[in-house]
């Protein structure tokens, strides 16, 4: 039985992987800001499954909370097998008439502190000879779809790139890339998804076992549901020109609807 800490572990994906990695009989660290909601799974969890689940409360856009978590996933007294990188949001805004003071917490969140918790647990992994990192990214990290898509290819090629770093040392990193999955994103980002079809929305306890059945494959890009697989192929063979005409076209729509 190992441990798994989990970031964004209050709602959506990572509560999700919080509870999965629990059912398979691994204790959890859960990380999130809300203290009352990660109390409420933490409680949850141990009745439920007999593991043991922390809190760790923290915001990891400000430096010093961060590095309370980047000191935790590193205690080597206190391994972490599994450090997931699931903390996010969306940013429902234009970037060249938005606050850039949301862009710049966005950059804090999905990539200053992926990078930092991956150093600290990596750091530590490669010493122990083992462990693994899922860092959840988006199938927008393949599309040019704004900021967030700059945002998620940072993530996607960051774990590409520690993966290669990393074969052969018995330490492994995935890259998780959803599409729409039925959480509490899109509503907290004041998103209308009415329009979407049911048929491209994802349960997100099912991503969360495919994931993991990933990570323990050893798979370093883990795309849940087919149809979403089938996307990604047809975003990574189609000219860059293409993907960005597309886009833009979409991007016109929505400024003009």
């Amino acid at each position: 039985m190992g441990t798994a800490l989990v970031t964004g572990a209050s709602a959506g994906i990572g509560r999700a992987l919080a509870i999965e990695i629990a059912d398979r009989g691994h204790d959890v660290v859960l990380v999130a800001r809300d203290q009352a909601r990660l109390e409420a799974l933490a409680a949850e969890i141990s009745s439920q499954f007999k593991v043991e689940a922390t809190v760790l409360a923290a915001d990891l856009s400000d430096r010093a909370q961060l590095r309370q978590v980047a000191d935790r996933v590193a205690d080597p007294d206190q391994p972490i097998d599994l450090l997931v990188n699931n903390a996010g949001f969306g940013v429902n805004q234009s970037f060249t008439v938005g606050d850039v003071a949301a862009e710049e917490l966005a950059l804090d969140v999905m990539v200053r502190a992926v990078m930092v918790l991956s150093r600290s647990a990596v750091g530590a992994m490669v010493e122990r000879g083992h462990g693994a990192v899922l860092n959840v990214s988006s199938v927008a990290s393949l599309a040019v779809m704004g900021h967030y898509s700059a945002i998620k290819s940072y993530v996607t090629v960051f774990s590409e790139a520690l993966a290669a770093e990393l074969a052969g040392t018995g330490v492994t990193v995935t890259a998780l890339l959803p599409g729409f999955v039925h959480t509490e994103f899109h509503e907290r980002a004041a998103m209308n998804m009415d329009r979407l079809p049911e048929a491209w929305w994802l349960d997100a306890h099912r991503l969360a076992q495919d994931a993991l059945e990933d990570v323990s494959a050893g798979k370093i890009i883990s795309i849940p549901g087919a149809r979403y697989k089938s996307l990604a192929a047809v975003l990574n063979t189609l000219p860059r020109s293409l993907i960005r005409k597309v886009s833009t076209e979409l991007a016109v729509r929505r400024r003009t609807s």
